[in-house]
């Protein structure tokens, strides 16, 4: 059975050979190397600080000239050969591929992405380069009006998901790479700002026309994606809650972002492709509403909300013969805890939580910098050896 099959079996409550795994990020410069790979990233911020200075601080000419270098197939190949390689290596199943989130504007620090959200280059305590989040660039509807409009045809758009294609048949079925762009609401008040945002939403005219722009744009990449030979599922970031709830109320969501949400799902599951939503923070009271929508997967469930009745088990038998679960042994645990509770705590997922199907192994997120390396191993060495189907009897 390859990867993209083991996703499928399990996002459609089938018993796969073992339990899939998916990732959506690793950034972690000790689990890089302990797998002899290069990490993606390492040298962007020397790269970009370097280039702004031999422009002197034009920043025009410095744009033009990057989105050169970047902007083309070779690069993007460069940029994704050794993350499949780490994937594949590791034995992770899934990886995802943007297919927006593009950077528009790039400054000495950092950068401002198409959806109008500054980054800036970081470094971490072991010296690893790190895109951090610093606000939005928009204060108001008329800064947003004068944004540039986002545009689904950009060609970049698919030259990056013809590469992750290309790479994933040549790694002989061991991974599938997944589309993946941003949904309705994260990116749309990371934009703003929570201040800014919290401000606009007095103006129901005004909010209705950006989540309404952005649910089009989404739903075009949707169409893209199955134009272009899509077959497997496409991912949706779109954070709707924080640790204590959501970002906005019940009925806004419903009225702005789920209709939208709705259209995503018709859009893929007519064109043969299933949805899998990332959305952090307690959620619980909107779930029933995802489920609606036509959601096929979520993840993560984040296993460290205030919420005792988000957990992963609790919904295993409340609404697990509706949604397959893609999650979730935390990346908190995974910084601060010993390698036996981790495998403890994997085993109890994967025994709870995977019989039937409806279950892919992830972290509670993805691996960030603070993750430590034997923690990521026991993960892994615990899925190998308690993750065959069936459930119940290990490899040992």
């Amino acid at each position: 059975m390859n990867a993209q099959e083991r996703i499928l079996k399990a996002i459609n409550h089938e018993e796969p050979d073992r339990v899939p795994w998916f990732e959506l990020g690793i950034d972690n410069l000790k689990i890089v190397e302990h797998y002899g790979s290069r990490y993606e990233l390492q040298g962007f911020g020397k790269v970009l600080k370097d280039l702004f200075s031999s422009f002197k601080g034009d920043k025009k000419v410095l744009n033009e000239n990057i989105k050169k270098l970047v902007y083309s197939k070779a690069t993007q190949k460069m940029a994704m050969k050794p993350v499949v390689k780490l994937y594949k290596d590791i034995g992770i199943d899934a990886a995802i591929v943007p297919i927006a989130l593009y950077h528009l504007e790039y400054e000495e620090s950092g950068f401002v992405d198409e959806y109008a959200r500054k980054f800036d280059v970081i470094k971490t305590s072991d010296g690893m380069d790190f895109f951090y989040y610093r606000g939005g660039v928009l204060k108001d509807f008329d800064d947003y009006e004068a944004f540039p409009p986002l545009d689904p045809d950009l060609p970049l758009r698919k030259y990056s998901f013809e590469v992750a294609k290309e790479l994933e048949k040549k790694a002989n079925g061991d991974i599938y790479i997944i589309p993946a762009y941003a949904g309705m609401m994260e990116a749309t008040w990371e934009a703003f700002g929570i201040e800014n945002f919290s401000r606009l939403l007095a103006k129901p005219k005004i909010v209705k026309k950006i989540f309404d722009d952005m649910g089009k744009f989404a739903v075009e990449l949707t169409k893209r994606i199955i134009e272009w030979g899509e077959t497997g599922a496409c991912l949706i970031f779109d954070d709707y809650g924080y640790k204590k709830g959501l970002f906005m109320s019940p009925r806004n969501y419903r009225k702005y972002v789920f209709p939208w949400l709705e259209q995503i799902c018709k859009t893929a599951h007519k064109g043969g492709i299933k949805v899998i939503l990332h959305s952090c923070g307690d959620i619980y009271t909107i779930l029933d509403d995802i489920i609606k929508a036509g959601v096929d997967a979520l993840h993560p469930i984040e296993p460290t909300t205030a919420n005792s009745e988000y957990s992963i088990f609790k919904l295993k038998e409340k609404i697990g013969k509706e949604m397959t679960f893609v999650g979730n042994v935390s990346p908190q645990d995974l910084s601060d805890k010993d390698p036996k509770f981790i495998k403890n705590y994997t085993e109890e997922l994967i025994r709870e939580v995977a019989p039937g199907g409806g279950f892919i192994l992830s972290s509670g997120h993805s691996i960030n910098p603070a993750v430590k390396l034997e923690n990521f191993l026991a993960m892994k060495e615990t899925l190998e050896k308690y993750g065959k189907y069936p459930i119940g009897h290990s490899s040992s």
